[in-house]
């Protein structure tokens, strides 16, 4: 019998081959199978939605006729009517109409896969999950042009998965029911310019005065670059941002080969003329800062609404003339009031919003001088200062700094209170370094400052920047008795026809310091306007408040409260130059004075806790005591430099802590601080929700701190012993001051 030498073939056979399989073939094997079934099913059900959406999406001529947009109804506190918002359009332009130009500038800035893509950019979408799973960033996948149609017509603003899932499925059906060229005349009609102005036409005319059939190809370009961020680069806001905008959407469209470079490079943006808008006034500040919080207090809604907020116009008329009346000539003016619960009563961000709406008062970043010592003179009362301790004004270096008052002179033995009502430089600087540079940081975070603060000895005579609105924050906190006030703009949310959408809560102020230091510090702050440098802004009733005056007079302050109001004043240029003439204890205690006079006309007068003890000593006061004009005569600025007639700093400056290449803390090159030009993508200037941390000292570590050479930040130094008392000295005569050649007393 024949022997049988071929292998199995039976049931056997094919369960010994399916256990010699290796197991992650089996593995690969089942997830490849159930990955194409889920992915299949995923399909379905993808393409099942895409077809019941195509069917329910309205027709084109109902696509065009519909309007974005909500109309809003801003009021001010006692009902009457600041302002309505609500969309701009202008004439419906077709696709032909649409000058090229205009289309290709629009696809090569926010959609350069536009043509080829089916609705959703599989390849953007993808390189975005590759980055978010290679980097530690958040995945950024841009929407395209029909996503962003989609959300503009269906869809809110709100982030979530679900939304953005609907976003996706709504452009593959407009795509499949609608062309190429009916997505782009529906986007360029439709989409937001900023402005309250809704597609090309309305843009064209708000900015630039004439219909979009005229755009130029710099204009196409800067309305191209708006819808980024209509807000930041807007022509009306800010010309030369929108130019520079305009720019790189001229080098997207010569990358994607619609214009060439030189093209690019030859177009001429000088030429490029921005219309001025009409009916805007100071009001537009507050609603510009309100407004957007709205996305935060109100659930989805697209309806008509109207915003009560807590302005009052007779405050804000008064405050609107206050500043006019004393900014010095060009340069500009902020102010902000506050209520004692912290509503906002007032707010100017400049002198002119048509001209430049760009609110100074809650986004520019200056200098608050002397009016910084409030933080020092705070840490040095709950260290256990009085006002009626004694001091020793007299020379002191620390750490190689050795600050001056004006004159050089130095009044000896004097108490708390008198250093504080004359802006006394040495003493603060001996208070600062006593409870820690640190610890008068850690104080200022925890009165609301949100900017970085420099730790360095010089930081006591305010060289950190800081905002209008966070400084009156923190005078408003001292008002209240040591607690915490939040400024807030928005009282209520209605429909139009009275369903209430939101309503503020007023909530108890957290206690940052105990009462005795608050009454303390009000007693120097009252101290310092009776008969101190900021004599200027007594208006007949109890005030108390703080000047400060910055290096070279580029900054002017006056912050300060009566009966409940708390009012801060800003003047200085833009560019962050001189001012002549300019200091806190003149034009902007007088504009404090002029508004609070108005503001707290029909309150009741109110004593301050705590009662005024100052001996009327022959005390000379620091800079911003001077009267006449400061380019008369050599004198020393708050900060300690030697200021000549011609406003230049002496060649061998003595002031704050200058470092062996003549830089001064916080400063750029040749001593100079930067200029401030405006918002660079600053953070909003509210708190944020680790406020209470920092302030109550429950963080060990404080990211708004920069160390320097004081105390470590967010640390609380011990105190130094106590200055020994000295016998009360007479006071240095005052020298006569160098008169400049041509000059009259």
């Amino acid at each position: 019998m024949a022997k049988n030498s071929g292998r199995s073939r039976g049931p056997s056979g094919a369960s010994t081959r399916s256990q010699a399989r290796p197991l992650w073939r089996r593995i690969v094997r089942g997830v490849l199978i159930w990955g194409g079934a889920l992915a299949l099913l995923g399909a379905i059900f993808l393409g099942t939605a895409v077809f019941f959406t195509m069917r329910e999406l309205p027709d084109y001529g109902s696509l065009k006729s519909s309007q974005n947009g909500q109309m809003i109804v801003v009021r001010a506190r006692d009902g009457r009517e600041l302002v309505s918002l609500g969309p701009s359009y202008g004439k419906w332009m077709s696709y032909g109409e649409i000058p090229p130009i205009m289309r290709d500038a629009i696809v090569s800035v926010e959609d350069r896969r536009f043509r080829s893509h089916p609705g959703v950019d599989v390849v953007g979408l993808a390189r975005a999950v590759y980055v978010s799973f290679t980097t530690d960033s958040r995945a950024k996948a841009t929407s395209t042009l029909t996503q962003q149609l989609a959300r503009n017509i269906f869809l809110s603003n709100a982030r979530s998965w679900t939304r953005k899932a609907r976003e996706m499925v709504l452009a593959l059906a407009l795509e499949r029911k609608f062309s190429k060229d009916q997505i782009l005349e529906l986007y360029l009609n439709k989409v937001y310019f900023g402005g309250g102005a809704y597609g090309i036409d309305a843009a064209s005319r708000k900015f630039f005065g004439h219909p979009a059939t005229e755009l130029s190809t710099a204009e196409a370009a800067i309305i191209a670059g708006l819808v980024k961020a209509p807000s930041n680069y807007s022509p009306t806001a800010d010309v030369e941002a929108a130019k520079g905008r305009g720019k790189v959407v001229l080098g997207l469209m010569a990358r994607e080969g619609v214009i060439s470079q030189s093209e690019a490079d030859s177009v001429d943006f000088s030429d490029v003329k921005v219309a001025k808008e009409k009916g805007q006034n100071s009001v537009r500040y507050f609603t510009d800062w309100a407004l957007p919080q709205l996305d935060m207090l109100l659930p989805e809604n697209n309806e008509p609404i109207e915003v009560w907020t807590t302005l009052d116009l007779q405050a804000q008329d008064a405050a609107t003339k206050a500043i006019d009346a004393n900014v010095p000539a060009g340069a500009q003016g902020a102010l902000v009031s506050l209520d004692r619960d912290g509503a906002v009563l007032a707010m100017v961000g400049g002198t002119d919003y048509v001209n430049s709406n760009y609110n100074r008062a809650t986004s520019a970043l200056r200098q608050p001088g002397s009016a910084w010592k409030l933080f020092v003179y705070l840490s040095a009362l709950e260290a256990g200062y009085t006002p009626d301790d004694a001091v020793v004004d007299e020379p002191v270096t620390i750490q190689g700094w050795s600050p001056q008052n004006d004159g050089r002179n130095f009044a000896g033995q004097i108490d708390v209170r008198t250093a504080f009502a004359y802006s006394k430089n040495t003493i603060a600087a001996q208070l600062g370094n006593e409870v820690g540079f640190g610890t008068v940081a850690s104080m200022a975070k925890r009165f609301g400052i949100t900017t970085e603060i420099n730790t360095k000895p010089a930081m006591v005579l305010g060289t950190s920047e800081v905002r209008v609105i966070d400084m009156t924050r923190a005078f408003a906190a001292v008002s209240s008795g040591g607690t915490s006030v939040e400024p807030y703009g928005i009282v209520k949310v209605t429909t139009t026809s009275g369903e209430l959408l939101y309503e503020h809560k007023s909530v108890r102020g957290q206690v940052l310091v105990p009462h005795y230091v608050a009454a303390g510090i009000t007693d120097l702050l009252q101290t310092a306007v009776a008969i101190g440098t900021g004599r200027a802004a007594q208006i007949g009733r109890p005030v108390a408040g703080k000047t400060g005056t910055t290096s070279s007079n580029k900054d002017g302050w006056f912050l300060g409260f009566s009966s409940g109001v708390t009012t801060g004043v800003w003047m200085g240029r833009d560019d962050a130059k001189r001012v002549g003439g300019l200091s806190g204890g003149h034009a902007p205690a007088r504009a404090f004075a002029d508004y609070m006079k108005v503001a707290v006309a029909k309150r009741p007068v109110e004593q301050f806790d705590t009662e005024l003890k100052l001996p009327e000593w022959q005390l000379e006061p620091d800079d911003e005591q001077m009267q006449g004009n400061p380019e008369d005569y050599y004198y020393t600025d708050e900060n300690g430099n030697l200021v000549r007639p011609d406003g230049a700093p002496d060649q061998q400056p003595y002031g704050e802590g200058q470092d062996g290449q003549g830089q001064y803390p916080g400063q750029g090159q040749g001593g100079q601080m930067p200029p401030d030009y405006g918002p660079q993508g600053a953070p909003p200037p509210a708190v944020g929700p680790d406020f209470l941390d920092r302030a109550t000292g429950r963080r060990s570590e404080d990211p708004g701190l920069r160390p320097g050479q004081g105390a470590e930040p967010g640390t609380r130094a011990t105190p130094a012993p106590r200055m020994t008392p000295m016998p009360r000295v007479t006071p240095t005569p005052r020298p006569t001051p160098t008169r400049a050649p041509g000059t009259q007393f």
